[in-house]
């Protein structure tokens, strides 16, 4: 028969094996659920890092602590820590059970419960005990569902159901995990920079192009320049306008004033009256 906890209350384990299981209502706007777990040392704070398990880091170093992942069953969606009592370090008083939305507040997360199996009964065998959890604000964004402990070399589980609301980045940290805050900062400063649009009037201008087409040479001579627009749009040598001789067959210009003696021949044959 399962064990319903409530807020504070402990019970002996007699399971040397458990699976912790985190269990939520998913729906429209419900966040996905995290579990994670510490493992506490003297003074109640972690040894080192590795002794947080959690989906970036899902196998203790010893191997008695494992996050085993995300399933969908008939009743929600769950994430599962499973942690073998037996082979915990003696080092170790307490391993705490932890739920954490990515910074999403938890009064978006219906039903929430955590569940104790024994990991070495079959796989339909009921919960050894539940709790279900209730946010005191609903504005916590990582909750300490329970904790697994040590007393006189038993283990026991208490409900608690404590909440935090600087994520599981402050929880962990709380308990000693180092978390290198110059990470972030130097994704910050890997990232590419914002790219603003640039006005196109502010766009420097490709060189300016001539605006008239060079006169192409003749069969490869080149060309006198153009001074004047003659009839029929050809133009004509600037020798011709300056009142040179231009070759190719051209009749020399006038450059004096008619000689007043000048008398054509006669034309044609001459026919003498008798």
């Amino acid at each position: 028969m399962t064990h319903a906890m409530l807020k504070g209350s402990n019970v002996p384990l007699e399971a040397t094996t458990v699976r912790a299981v985190l269990r939520w209502t998913p729906g429209q706007g419900v966040p996905d659920v995290d579990a994670s777990a510490l493992l506490l040392g003297p003074g109640g704070r972690v040894r080192s890092d590795e002794d947080f398990v959690f989906y970036n880091q899902p196998r203790h170093p010893s191997g008695k602590a494992r996050w085993l992942g995300k399933k969908r069953v008939a009743d929600g969606l769950t994430d599962t820590i499973q942690t073998d009592l037996a082979g915990v370090e003696s080092d170790v008083s307490r391993i705490l059970l932890v739920a954490s939305a990515d910074d999403i507040t938890f009064d978006r997360v219906q039903g929430l419960r955590i569940l104790l199996y024994d990991a070495s009964a079959a796989e339909d065998e009921a919960a050894l005990l539940h709790f279900d959890i209730k946010p005191q604000t609903g504005q916590e964004t990582a909750l300490i569902c329970g904790e697994l402990y040590r007393r006189e070399g038993l283990w026991k589980f208490r409900a608690l159901g404590e909440g935090y609301s600087n994520g599981l980045k402050g929880l962990a940290t709380e308990f000693g995990i180092s978390v290198d805050e110059s990470e972030a900062a130097a994704d910050v400063a890997q990232a590419p920079p914002a790219t603003t649009a640039v006005p196109e009037f502010s766009q420097p201008l490709p060189p300016e192009q001539p605006t008239a087409v060079p006169a192409q040479p003749a069969y490869g001579y080149p060309q006198p320049p153009l001074t004047t627009q003659p009839a029929y749009g050809y133009p004509q040598p600037a020798a011709a306008v300056a009142g040179t001789q231009s070759g190719y067959g051209y009749p020399p210009p006038v450059t004096s004033a008619p000689d007043p003696d000048f008398r054509l021949p006669p034309q044609g044959p001459q026919f003498i009256g008798r």
